[in-house]
């Protein structure tokens, strides 16, 4: 198998950072830009970011934005819940270095 070059790498990640930003500007095409970013990512093996992530909802792809997700925390827990599908997302709270 041919390895895919870091150069080609940056392009995919720029691309779909860009995504990402063309969502947050056009409330009407946000969830087909989070299902073409996510696409992308899986066709060159790329992890998504973490920020990027909980941008949008694991099961439905819906982009999150005002009114249509609720954020709780939970159990040392960050919880998203969906108001699209109704499901939620729990994410392990970001502790502080600890010295």
């Amino acid at each position: 198998m041919k390895k895919r070059s870091s150069e080609l790498q940056t392009k995919v990640c720029l691309q779909i950072y860009h995504l990402f930003a063309q969502a947050q500007l056009n409330s009407k095409l946000a969830d087909k830009y989070v299902k073409l970013a996510r696409k992308l990512a899986m066709k060159f093996n790329l992890p998504l970011p973490r920020e990027l992530k909980r941008k949008f909802c694991n099961h439905c792809y819906t982009y999150f934005q005002d009114g249509n997700y609720r954020v709780r925390t939970r159990d040392k827990n960050v919880v998203y819940y969906c108001l699209t599908c109704k499901k939620y997302m729990r994410f392990p709270k970001k502790l502080p270095p600890s010295k």
